[in-house]
């Protein structure tokens, strides 16, 4: 048996240690829960830089020719985004003489109550490449250019990534194909994509340097 005094020893050294040892507990509480924390933050920060959302796709305009589409205003590419494709085109200076050829066939309805089409829109400077007296006589035979405009358009809204390798029908009822890639397209491997992914309310718009002509 414990003597008193040893007694008495025992109990001072227990409680010498009783604090120490709470020390300890609380340090490694204290790591623990730093941690703890610390784990959380790196999660949320890990979430945070997740992408979100789908960055693959060009909605963007893109191409050389859109440098000289007004930067506001009707004819810019918001204003144009507002309006059906036909209106759209007349307030674009640029495609005044396909909107002229559109007004004389009688087409300016018709595009602009169309759902979900494209259009492949000359340029003036591609009118321009058909001489004069070729171009009047075109203009002035309304069968004729209402079968050249409606070569032009498509269906159905075609993005960029459609272009690569594609054919497709035309309101004209007979085909074109488009071919490229990145910003670089061509229909019917000849005319070139000089302003490509134009967005107006009811059409995309695709900015060609050159007039296409149906085969038959």
């Amino acid at each position: 048996m414990h003597t008193p005094v040893r007694r008495v020893a025992i109990a001072v050294a227990a409680a010498a240690m009783l604090p120490l040892a709470l020390t300890a507990c609380s340090d490694s509480s204290s790591k623990d829960t730093a941690s703890d924390s610390s784990s959380a933050s790196a999660s949320k920060g890990s979430e945070k830089a997740s992408p979100s959302g789908d960055t693959g796709t060009m909605s963007e305009p893109f191409g050389p020719g859109c440098s000289s589409v007004p930067k506001d205003g009707a004819g810019s590419f918001d204003g144009m985004a507002k309006d059906p494709v036909a209106t759209a085109a007349s307030n674009n200076p640029a495609l005044s003489t396909l909107v002229t050829a559109v007004k004389k066939a009688g087409l300016v309805d018709t595009l602009n109550n169309a759902k979900n089409i494209t259009v492949f829109a000359p340029t003036n400077d591609a009118f321009a490449k058909i001489p004069k007296a070729d171009l009047d006589k075109v203009l002035a035979d309304k069968e004729q250019l209402t079968k050249i405009l409606t070569y032009h358009v498509v269906g159905q809204k075609l993005a960029p990534k459609d272009l690569e390798k594609g054919s497709f029908e035309t309101l004209e009822k007979s085909k074109l194909t488009t071919s490229g890639s990145g910003e670089s397209y061509k229909v019917n491997g000849s005319a070139n994509v000089v302003c490509g992914n134009v967005k107006t309310a009811n059409a995309n718009v695709y900015i060609i340097d050159n007039v296409l002509m149906p085969k038959s």
